[in-house]
């Protein structure tokens, strides 16, 4: 049987590539520029690693639960937040200049992600996708003898994971509000089987709970329990059409 809910393939996304590059890059900024005794440089590489544990996580939890992905990716998305922070500290503290957005430098650091869109599909000389491939392309920066610079060109890239990270975090949400979570797409999926053997035989029975599920009023279809999520009757239940959000029809629980 094929999985209810795809999960995993965050390899393939641009959010942990970009997460990748910022935790290797922190980890070797610290060690060349930073006190190895200061707390800083743990709480600076644990959170370039929270950026990029919790996205790989957050997608392997997707097969069974939306809001354990939403929550794992928000904590991710919290942690480059914080990181962001650091190297801002690190440079104001150091009285050095932070690169405004529109500087050619940040810009030149936010172009190398285009390299990486494979746009067109088929390019005559496609970008190597390898982790030290993608590397080799931001190392004028990453690898730079002037910390100020590998500073500069991290926050540009945090801001591209953030950034990418809001978009990831704002589907999910949509996708949670319109289809449901993992439990109600699994009723779902009981219901659509449950049918399936409904067709092929007239027997029911009588102890099976999914019996007990009312029809839309609108369309016919079975019906799937539901929590509100806002309004005045937020977090109580109720059965809402299973075609949502072709057909809104409501029952109360």
């Amino acid at each position: 049987m094929a999985k209810l809910r795809p999960s995993g393939g965050y390899r393939d996304t641009a959010s942990f590539h970009t997460a990748t590059i910022i935790y290797d890059a922190t980890y070797w900024f610290c060690e060349r520029f930073l006190d190895s005794r200061s707390r800083t440089v743990d709480q600076m590489v644990q959170a370039a690693r929270s950026g990029r544990q919790n996205i790989a996580e957050g997608s392997r939890a997707a097969a069974t639960s939306s809001q354990t992905e939403l929550r794992l990716l928000n904590t991710a998305r919290a942690s480059l937040e914080e990181l962001l922070l650091d190297y801002e500290d690190y440079l104001r503290q150091r009285h050095h200049r932070l690169w405004a957005p529109d500087c050619p430098e940040a810009k030149a650091v936010r172009a190398v992600a285009k390299q990486l869109k494979h746009d067109p599909p088929d390019p005559p000389d496609p970008p190597d996708l390898s982790d030290q491939g993608r590397w080799a392309l931001y190392s004028p920066w990453l690898d730079h003898a002037d910390p100020a610079i590998r500073a500069n060109a991290l926050i540009c890239l945090i801001n591209q994971a953030n950034y990418l990270l809001d978009r990831q975090i704002a589907a999910l949400e949509k996708a949670f509000v319109e289809e449901g979570g993992y439990s109600e797409q699994l009723a779902t999926a009981r219901l659509a089987e449950r049918a399936k053997k409904k067709d092929r035989t007239d027997q029911s029975d009588p102890t099976d709970p999914t019996n007990l599920i009312p029809n839309c009023p609108n369309c016919g279809k079975a019906m799937v329990l539901r929590t509100a999520k806002k309004g005045k009757t937020a977090g109580s239940s109720f059965w809402g059409c299973s075609g949502y959000p072709d057909c809104k029809g409501v029952v109360k629980a």
